[in-house]
């Protein structure tokens, strides 16, 4: 293969990757049920947070990353630069989620401690590009148990999802680098619509 050839399929792979991805936004622009869903969570989170109670978000891997960077934007200044918003991602506690691990087992890492931290009224928000995370299903029941405010961001896989959530932001595609980054939009949008909340 020429440098020249080398070259053309390099930009060949990066054009689709960025196709793709535009693809998949335009698809959420048309979906009423994704752009509702996303409305209706943001007004009650914005609601919650400015009362007072908490976020816990949570994910795997690529999504324990978008966990973090929810809340680094919601405790930062993203939303409000005079305010921070009580929001914590579960996933970056190595002592706790090992411990939970090795005691009760990998699926209970997000359960326990929102046992442990949750309220009645605070949020729960998980995140899964596969949408049958085991520990995020779980996670979500413990949470709807204690009347807290459950959300998840997934793809389209919602089978495992749907009866442990209040608000359900279902991308419609299957692929997951793909999901991360409409993902990664939708937290921005979350926290736009709470600074759009904010009096």
């Amino acid at each position: 293969m020429t440098n020249t050839e080398s070259r053309n399929l390099k930009l060949k792979t990066v054009k689709e990757g960025l196709i793709d991805s535009v693809k998949l936004k335009n698809l959420i622009l048309e979906d009423q049920d994704v752009l509702d869903a996303i409305i209706d969570f943001g007004s009650i989170l914005a609601k919650s947070v400015m009362s007072g109670n908490k976020v816990l978000i949570f994910g795997n891997g690529g999504s324990a990353a978008d966990a973090q960077h929810l809340a680094a934007e919601m405790v930062g200044t993203y939303v409000d630069k005079k305010r921070a918003f009580p929001a914590i991602a579960i996933t970056v506690d190595s002592s706790v989620i090992t411990a939970i691990s090795n005691d009760i087992g990998y699926d209970a890492i997000f359960a326990r401690q929102i046992e442990a931290l949750g309220v009645k009224g605070d949020i729960a928000i998980g995140i899964t590009t596969s949408g049958n995370s085991k520990n995020i299903v779980n996670g979500l029941k413990i949470a709807k148990d204690k009347e807290m405010i459950t959300s998840v961001l997934t793809g389209e896989n919602i089978s495992e999802l749907s009866d442990v959530t209040y608000y359900l932001i279902s991308v419609p595609s299957t692929s997951t680098p793909r999901i991360q980054e409409a993902h990664g939009t939708i937290i921005h949008i979350l926290c736009d619509l709470i600074r759009s909340e904010l009096k």
